[in-house]
């Protein structure tokens, strides 16, 4: 009988906003595959569910289900084989908790009997965390995935560097240059490397992705299924059905679905006095300091920008934006905005489904009720950083 996980968001439903808006945290996506499907992967067998926002049901399982084999488990921790082993050997009434006593997992819902993991563990708490830690993710997800198995034959057209390079069936590369020696390089099924792109692993291109000619992409970088990526990318997260097909500089950053970047769309991620960048915090409800030097732009499912949008370091953009000319947008772009540097007005909700019924139709989904009430749901809860009163910088 296989493990069944609840996954709870815990806080990091909030401090991981505006990623976390439309999906449970453990949804979020960082190396090659989602939080829940690393212990999905290394469960076989196993069940899930979420502990999560309610008006994301219709989209997501919510349901709470009892048993001796239901564990509980915090929705920002990356899983790795000890915390598996270490989660499915709790006792009824036991959890298991960091170094710090922090909460990890527990066998029941009332647990309260401590057992403390003794190794270092990984949790996503803010957005910028997930292109941090994604060399570290993308390498142990690299290594669980191909543990065992032969890469699919690559083209001899390709210069191929280093032998951390893994093609699945149906992936494929013409005259390019693939060097996993700063990475590991894993291309899914039906991927495409277009000619004439340069590549410095870490890579993880996803089911049905592409790289448009002449990409240039430095590790550690993610790009989802279903994404269409050119231009310049270093250490950029894109979770899937999202585009940046053109020219333009995307790094230090993490783009939801369904997101489109216009032609030579570029974002900064380096201040011009290189001092520590500040991010908006949806619970604070202010910028706060990241320590880091190097964080770029942050962007929600289903937002836009138009082409030679200029991002500036360390911004971070609402659900379902659409950012448009000259000049520098907001650090922090509301949820449904519509405008640039020129001046923001709200993006209809309306004008937002549709938009959206013809982004999915292009992929051959509609939009369906969940989808809509999700959209609508979260259109209601940010209507108050909407409401025309200026933004502290």
């Amino acid at each position: 009988m296989g493990m069944h996980y609840i996954f709870h968001d815990r806080g990091e439903r909030e401090t991981l906003k505006p990623l976390s808006w439309t999906r449970p945290v453990a949804d979020l996506r960082v190396g090659v595959t989602t939080l829940r499907e690393k212990w999905s992967l290394r469960s076989p067998g196993s069940t899930f569910s979420y502990h999560s926002a309610a008006y994301l049901a219709g989209s997501f399982d919510l349901s709470q289900p009892e048993g001796d084999a239901v564990r509980h488990v915090r929705g920002c921790l990356v899983a790795t084989n000890a915390l598996v082993d270490a989660v499915a050997s709790l006792r009824s009434g036991q959890q298991l908790v960091d170094a710090k006593g922090e909460w990890l997992a527990s066998h029941g819902a009332d647990a309260a009997e401590n057992v403390v993991f003794a190794d270092s563990v990984l949790l996503m708490r803010r957005p910028f965390d997930l292109f941090s830690a994604n060399s570290e993710v993308l390498e142990a997800d690299f290594d669980l995935l191909t543990r065992g198995r032969s890469s699919a034959p690559l083209s001899g057209t390709n210069t191929l560097i280093g032998d951390r390079i893994f093609a699945e069936e149906g992936a494929v590369a013409e005259a390019s240059v693939l060097n996993s020696r700063t990475g590991a390089i894993y291309l899914a099924a039906g991927s495409e490397i277009m000619e004439g792109s340069l590549v410095r692993g870490a890579l993880a291109l996803g089911e049905g992705s592409q790289l448009k000619l002449g990409s240039k992409i430095y590790g550690a970088t993610t790009i989802g299924p279903g994404s269409k990526v050119g231009g310049e990318v270093n250490n950029a997260v894109l979770w899937g059905n999202s585009n940046k097909g053109h020219d333009g500089f995307l790094g230090n950053a993490v783009l939801g679905e369904w997101c489109n970047l216009g032609a030579d769309t570029n974002n900064s991620n380096l201040k011009n006095d290189y001092s520590e960048v500040k991010l908006w915090s949806y619970p604070s409800g202010r910028f706060e300091p990241t320590g880091l030097q190097f964080c770029g732009l942050v962007m929600g499912d289903h937002s836009k920008a138009g082409i030679n949008t200029m991002f500036n370091t360390g911004t971070v953009v609402g659900v379902a934006c659409n950012i448009f000319g000259a000049g520098f947008p907001r650090n922090f772009i509301p949820d449904f905005s519509w405008g640039g540097p020129q001046g923001m007005t709200e993006y209809r909700l309306d004008k937002v489904l549709a938009t959206t019924e013809r982004v999915l139709a292009r992929r051959g989904r509609p939009l369906d009720a969940a989808t809509t009430d999700i959209l609508s749901e979260i259109f209601a809860q940010t209507a108050h950083l909407r409401g025309g009163t200026a933004i502290a910088q």
